[in-house]
């Protein structure tokens, strides 16, 4: 499992720690492979790990009367499960799914704590991490409350173009495949409108769609529209 130390070096929660360090938390993961579609745990289930992405993207999100809402797409690099590790008898506040065939590094409950009591570093990255996803979710709840449709649908291509973007000469790339259905659960509404939408970024050459991959062309454009 040394293999996972470059990994863990360019993970936000275990960059800061020293070499020592990290080359003695890698044996403690084991690695896990998934198809595509894969439930990796279902909200109120019991939390005792913690994954890391190799490669492939998750999906986290949660059911309310049937609707799904999308909280969070992770790749390669990312890392979900935290919050259960932080304090024992905790579940699962939503359902974690593959979206591509992923590579999982997955750290017991029981080998993280047991690592975080002789790492003062790792406890305050924790700390913050967790108080950067609570600021994200705010965000989620301001925007689904505040904004309309459309100013919905650009603030989220353009965090997913911050988080999952790649330069290209037709523009910024949103390196993950979603469909209309997905994207309307990402901002809280239904498929019809996402397309709607979708339809008149395409008719003004501000996006570019092939093969369910969103290009924004100019990602200027969107977010002067958001002003």
């Amino acid at each position: 499992m040394i293999a996972i130390v470059p990994l863990l070096q360019h993970v936000p929660l275990f960059q800061e720690l020293a070499q020592d360090d990290l080359f003695g938390i890698a044996p403690l993961f084991t690695e896990k492979h998934v198809k595509k579609g894969k439930i990796l745990f279902v909200e109120g289930d019991a939390g005792e790990e913690l994954f890391l992405i190799a490669s492939g993207v998750v999906k986290i999100y949660r059911v309310d009367n049937d609707k799904e809402v999308t909280l969070a797409l992770f790749r390669e690099g990312d890392f979900f499960g935290e919050m259960s590790l932080i304090s024992q008898g905790q579940t699962r506040s939503a359902t974690a799914e593959t979206l591509e065939a992923s590579t999982l590094y997955v750290l017991n409950r029981t080998a993280f704590t047991a690592f975080m009591e002789k790492s003062p570093r790792l406890c305050l990255k924790l700390l913050e991490t967790t108080m950067q996803r609570l600021r994200h979710a705010n965000d989620q709840i301001y925007d689904l409350t505040f904004l309309g449709v459309r100013s919905r649908i650009l603030k989220m291509m353009l965090r997913l173009s911050e988080q999952h973007g790649t330069r290209t000469p037709e523009g910024l790339l949103i390196n993950v495949k979603l469909t209309h259905q997905e994207l309307a659960n990402m901002v809280g509404t239904v498929r019809e409108s996402v397309t709607k939408v979708l339809q008149e970024l395409l008719d003004d050459d501000l996006i570019h769609i092939d093969k369910k991959l969103i290009t924004l062309k100019d990602p200027e454009a969107l977010r002067a529209e958001l002003r």
